[in-house]
C-alpha cells in the first residue's frame, strides 16, 4: 500500500501543471475549448444586462421598439450561450479522453518495459486500478474541473465586474469575504486530499481481492473459501464506502460553508444597495440587473466549490500514474546483437539475492555449459534453480557476478537480442485468450504459415485435438486457455516454443501437466529438440531428466553434487537420497 503523507500544494502545483503539460499537443483543440468557456461565461453579465432595458424599456418608459427587440435579442443570447457550451464541452472532452488515452498507453507501454522486480512489489490489482479507476479522476480533473475552473470562473469575474461597474463601493464587501472563504476551501482541500490517497489505496486493494478470488475460483470452491473471501472482500469494501462517505460529508460540509458566506455577502450587497436605491432613486431595471446578477452569481461559486474535491482525487490519481511512469524500466543498455547464438553458457561468480534482507537465492555460481549441453538443475524447493533459470534472460540481473552468452556478457547485449536466443517453456502455462494459431504463433513478426502451425503442433502431440475443435487452429480458447485441459494447454507451450526454434531451451518441467501417453510423444519431441539445442531443464520430479548430459544438484544456492544420473546414484549422496525419497 502505498505510504500515506500530505501533498503540499507546491507538490499538487507541480502534478496538475505535468498533467496539463500532456494537452500540449492538443493545444488547438484545447483553445478552441477555451473560447467557448469565454463566451459561455460572458452570457451570464449579458444576461444580467439585459434586465435594465427589458423592465426600464418594456415596463417603465413603454418603448415599442425595445419590447419588439428584447425577445429577438434574448433568443440570440441563448443561441450564441447554447453554441458556445457547445463548443466547450465536446472540445475539452475530445482532449480528455485523448489525454486519458495517451496516459493509458504509456502506462501500459511502461508496464511491458518494467522490470520483473516491479511486480513482485506491486500486485496487479493495484496496477489494474492506476489503468482504470485512477485514470478516471485523471480524466475528471483535465476535463470537467477545468471547465468549471475556466467558465464558472470566468463567469464570477464578469458578474462582479458587471456589479462593481453598478455600483463600486460594494467591493469592500467582496474583498472582506475572500480571505473567509478561502480559509474553508483551504481547509477542505487537505481532507479532500487525504481521503482521495485512501481511497485509491482501497481501491487497488479491493482490485487484488477480486482478481485473486477469480483467478483461484476453483480452489475456493474445492476448500469451500467462500466465506473467507467474502469476508475479506466485504471488509474492505467497507472501509471504502467509509472512506467515500468521510469525503461526500467534507463536500457536503463545504460546499453550502462557501455558499452561506456568499449568501450573507449577497444579503449585506442587497441591503446597502436597496438603501442606496432609495437615497439616489436607482431606476427598478438597475436594481433588477444587480439582483439578477447577484442571483447568477451563487450557481458559479456552487460549482466552483463542489470542483475541489474533483480536482484534488485527480491531483491524487495523477499522482498515482506518475509514480508508475517514473518508475526504472529494465537495463536496456546493451548495444550488441547476436543473430543465432552458439549456445555456450558461462556463470562466473554470480550471486543473487532478491532483497537485502534476505538470503542469497545462489551463491558465487560458477557454470560452464557447452553449446547443445542438455543440463537439468535439481534440489529441494528453494535451492536456486529457478533463480538461475530467470538470470539468464535477464528477468533480474545478478546481484554479483556475470553471466556470459557465446562469450559475450549479456549485459552488453540488447535485451531483445538475448531474449530472442531463448525459448521458454514453464509449469505454469500463460495463454491468452486468442486463437490456437495466434498463442502459437505468439511473438513472431510474420504470422506462421498453417504448415508450420500444424508441423509444431504435430510435434508437440497437439494437432490432433487440435484438428478435433470446431474451428481448429481458429478456435479462441478463453481467458488462460479454460477452454482446454490442462495436458493441452501445456502442449500448446511446447508448440510455441517449438515454433520459436530459439537455440537455447528453458524447460521448467515441461511434461508435468500431460497424461503418461502424451508425456512420452512429448518427452521424444523434446529429445530430438534437444539435440542442437543448449538446454536448462529445472527439474521437479527427477525421472523426466535421467537422460540429461548432466544434472547439477543445487542446496541452498551451491551445486552440491554434478554428473549423469547413473553416476550421481552410485555416489550415494544428496541426489540419491532425493531420488530414493522420489522427488
Amino acid at each position: 500500500m502505498t505510504p500515506e503523507f500530505v501533498l503540499t500544494p507546491a507538490a499538487a502545483h507541480a502534478v496538475y501543471r505535468r498533467l496539463l503539460h500532456h494537452i500540449k499537443p492538443y493545444w488547438r483543440m484545447f483553445a478552441f475549448s477555451i473560447s467557448g468557456m469565454v463566451i459561455f461565461a460572458a452570457t451570464e453579465p449579458l444576461f444580467a444586462a439585459l434586465m435594465k432595458p427589458l423592465i426600464d424599456g418594456s415596463f417603465v418608459e413603454r418603448d415599442i421598439d425595445m419590447v419588439r427587440m428584447m425577445p429577438l435579442l434574448l433568443i440570440g443570447l441563448f443561441l450564441v450561450r447554447g453554441i458556445a457550451g457547445f463548443i466547450n464541452t465536446y472540445f475539452l472532452s475530445w482532449v480528455g479522453r485523448r489525454v486519458v488515452a495517451d496516459l493509458r498507453a504509456q502506462m501500459f507501454a511502461h508496464l511491458l518495459r518494467a522490470p520483473t522486480r516491479y511486480f513482485d512489489q506491486h500486485g496487479a490489482g493495484h496496477l489494474l486500478a492506476k489503468l482504470t479507476y485512477n485514470v478516471e479522476n485523471v480524466a475528471n480533473a483535465a476535463t470537467s474541473a477545468v471547465t468549471t475552473l475556466v467558465r464558472d470562473g470566468f463567469t464570477v469575474l464578469g458578474l462582479m465586474a458587471f456589479m462593481l461597474y453598478l455600483n463600486a463601493g460594494l467591493s469592500v464587501i467582496f474583498l472582506i469575504i475572500g480571505p473567509v472563504m478561502a480559509g474553508a476551501v483551504k481547509y477542505a482541500t487537505k481532507r479532500f486530499r487525504r481521503h482521495s490517497r485512501r481511497i485509491q489505496d482501497r481501491i487497488g486493494d479491493l482490485t487484488q481481492v477480486a482478481q485473486e478470488a477469480i483467478d483461484a475460483q476453483r480452489l475456493v470452491k474445492a476448500f469451500g473459501g467462500q466465506l473467507r473471501e467474502a469476508t475479506r472482500f466485504n471488509a474492505i469494501n467497507e472501509k471504502t464506502r467509509v472512506l467515500q462517505m468521510k469525503m461526500i460529508a467534507t463536500e457536503a460540509a463545504s460546499v453550502p460553508l462557501v455558499q452561506l458566506i456568499s449568501a450573507a455577502a449577497i444579503a449585506v450587497v442587497v441591503y446597502l444597495s436597496t438603501m442606496q436605491g432609495l437615497k439616489e432613486n436607482i431606476s427598478v431595471g438597475t436594481f433588477m440587473s444587480f439582483v439578477v446578477a447577484m442571483g447568477l452569481l451563487l450557481p458559479p461559486v456552487k460549482r466552483l466549490t463542489s470542483v475541489n474535491a474533483q480536482l484534488q482525487r485527480g491531483i491524487i490519481a495523477a499522482e498515482s500514474l506518475f509514480e508508475l511512469l517514473d518508475a526504472d524500466e529494465e537495463d536496456d543498455r546493451g548495444t550488441r546483437v547476436l543473430t543465432r547464438a552458439a549456445g555456450q553458457i558461462d556463470y562466473r561468480g554470480v550471486s543473487h539475492s532478491y532483497a537485502t534482507d534476505k538470503l542469497p537465492a545462489i551463491q558465487d555460481l560458477n557454470l560452464h555449459i557447452a553449446p547443445g549441453e542438455k543440463v537439468a538443475l535439481v534440489g529441494r524447493s528453494g535451492s536456486g534453480k529457478s533463480t538461475i533459470a530467470s538470470l539468464l534472460p535477464r528477468f533480474y540481473d545478478a546481484s554479483a557476478g556475470e553471466i556470459l552468452l557465446d562469450n559475450i556478457p549479456i549485459r552488453e547485449l540488447t535485451l531483445a537480442s538475448l531474449r530472442a536466443q531463448i525459448s521458454l517453456v514453464s509449469q505454469e502455462v500463460v495463454l491468452f485468450n486468442d486463437s490456437i494459431a495466434n498463442n502459437i504463433g505468439y511473438g513472431c513478426a510474420i504470422p506462421p504459415t498453417l504448415a508450420a502451425l500444424k508441423q509444431v503442433a504435430a510435434s508437440a502431440h497437439a494437432l490432433e485435438f487440435i484438428e478435433a475443435l470446431p474451428q481448429g487452429f481458429d478456435t479462441v480458447i478463453g481467458d488462460r486457455g479454460v477452454m482446454l485441459s490442462g495436458g493441452q494447454r501445456q502442449r500448446l507451450a511446447i508448440a510455441r516454443a517449438m515454433l520459436k526454434d530459439a537455440p537455447i531451451l528453458i524447460l521448467d518441467e515441461a511434461t508435468s501437466a500431460l497424461d503418461t501417453e502424451a508425456e512420452r510423444h512429448i518427452q521424444a519431441a523434446l529429445n530430438e529438440l534437444m539435440t542442437q539445442r543448449t538446454t536448462l531443464m529445472i527439474a521437479h520430479r527427477l525421472s523426466t531428466i535421467e537422460h540429461a548430459d548432466r544434472i547439477l544438484v543445487l542446496h541452498d544456492g551451491r551445486i552440491v553434487e554434478q554428473g549423469r544420473h547413473a553416476e550421481l546414484l552410485a555416489l550415494g549422496g544428496y541426489y540419491a537420497r532425493l531420488h530414493h525419497l522420489g522427488i
